[in-house]
């Protein structure tokens, strides 16, 4: 199997599902896990989580945006680890602002319809929501047979 076609392989185990664990880095240097929702977009290279702007992963991406996300195959022999570097948005501030309409995107292709985007959309401001973007820059793991 060539490198090309291994990565492939593992990048599509992105696209399998929709939960992983993102990996941050504490202050110390430690890791931080959090299990999170995500979305890949393959054509950008690009995996979207949902975050508040209050928690350690946040906090851990502001200050260093180096991170790695995990996900499995569903039996867990298969796995990838996404590397990369974050980019966040800003903070959700206006119910029709940029990261509003993102965090809508990125809901849509993890959950599907909402029974009602204008609830929606005043909890992404209310809970101070934006999106982490996490361009994927290599991936190593074991690809699905």
């Amino acid at each position: 199997m060539t490198q090309d076609r291994t990565e492939e392989d593992l990048l599509h185990l992105l696209s399998a599902g929709h939960g992983g664990v993102l990996v941050t880095l504490k202050r110390d240097g430690r890791p931080q896990l959090s299990n999170v929702a995500h979305a890949y977009y393959p054509d950008e290279r690009i995996i979207r989580v949902s975050l508040t702007d209050d928690r350690a992963k946040t906090r851990n991406l502001r200050r260093d945006p180096r991170a790695s996300y995990h996900v499995t195959s569903a039996d867990r022999w298969a796995y990838t680890v996404a590397e990369g570097t974050a980019d966040l948005t800003p903070v959700a501030q206006d119910p029709h602002d940029d990261t509003v309409e993102e965090l809508i995107r990125l809901y849509r292709d993890v959950q599907g319809e909402h029974p009602d985007w204008d609830d929606f959309r005043a909890a992404m401001v209310r809970d101070r929501r934006l999106v982490l973007r996490l361009k994927v820059d290599r991936a190593y793991g074991i690809p699905k047979r």
